[in-house]
């Protein structure tokens, strides 16, 4: 079953159109959401959020809208983005007292495990926290409640990498049981490629493609060759064409149709490569 489900949404503002996005995502599973930077990734996630209000389309979690039970549907998600959004001047005891408040399903107990774990300091205020600590703490409050989806937006940006691979690690944790998933909007393309199932990419607000990673790596090849080995017939079938001194690479979409020369020199692609070459052809 499709834990979430994202039909035609769209926002229109003065100087940019995110345009009939739509994309499920089932229980258990991963999905990279990628794009470079205004691409309409963080505009997605905060209608998903119910942050802003989406001009058409609609949005279903675990088989409900943000209308048919407003508390419900945002218990259910827990949101970390690239920026701590706690107040630099509260304590963790202050956080504790606010989230046992503010959610239904927030876990005291729960979230004290997780601050012991993780050392975090219980008594010294927010602003002093290293950037690592920030998102341990918020990954800490998130944890602590029964949500169904995680929402990450750029959430791994600048950590160290001892800290990067616990949260992955985390992140696989969390849907292990198959009833959880997990939306995952970052640069770091690195991470995708350990640990996403789907990658849904857009690019000036418009959906590119959303399918399997192991799919999109399968259907195409990076293809390089010589300079004499472009020919204007070949150059019709590739996508994204860099060229330099030495000759070209390109993306090649094996259900294109035609056989590659055999002297051209083909490998299995990066997500990275397949976004860059992707957007060197809408260039």
């Amino acid at each position: 079953m499709d834990l979430l489900e994202v039909k035609h949404i769209a926002k229109h503002y003065k100087n940019f159109d995110l345009q009939d996005i739509s994309f499920s995502l089932p229980a258990g599973y991963i999905m990279g959401y990628v794009g470079q930077n205004g691409a309409g990734k963080t505009t997605t996630l905060n209608i998903i959020n119910h942050l802003i209000q989406s001009a058409s389309g609609t949005v279903t979690l675990d088989g409900r809208t943000y209308d048919d039970a407003p508390i419900p549907y945002r218990d259910q998600i827990g949101y970390i983005g690239d920026a701590s959004y706690f107040p630099a001047n509260l304590t963790l005891r202050h956080i504790r007292g606010i989230l046992r408040d503010f959610y239904p399903s927030f876990d005291p107990a729960r979230f004290d495990r997780y601050v012991a774990d993780w050392n975090l300091p219980v008594k010294d205020r927010i602003k002093s926290f290293s950037r690592g600590m920030k998102v341990k703490l918020m990954f800490a409050s998130v944890l602590s409640r029964d949500t169904r989806l995680l929402v990450l937006d750029e959430a791994t940006n600048g950590l160290d990498p001892v800290v990067r691979r616990q949260i992955l690690e985390l992140l696989q944790e969390y849907i292990s049981d198959g009833s959880r998933s997990v939306l995952f909007s970052t640069h770091i393309l690195e991470d995708l490629e350990q640990i996403a199932d789907y990658v849904c990419f857009i690019d000036k607000g418009k959906q590119i493609f959303c399918e399997p990673k192991e799919d999109l790596i399968e259907r195409y090849l990076v293809a390089k060759g010589g300079p004499k080995d472009l020919t204007p017939e070949l150059s019709r079938h590739l996508i994204g064409i860099t060229k330099n001194d030495f000759g070209f690479e390109a993306l090649y979409d094996t259900d294109c149709g035609i056989v590659l020369p055999p002297e051209l020199v083909t490998d299995r692609p990066s997500i990275d490569q397949i976004m860059f070459h992707m957007i060197q052809k809408m260039r």
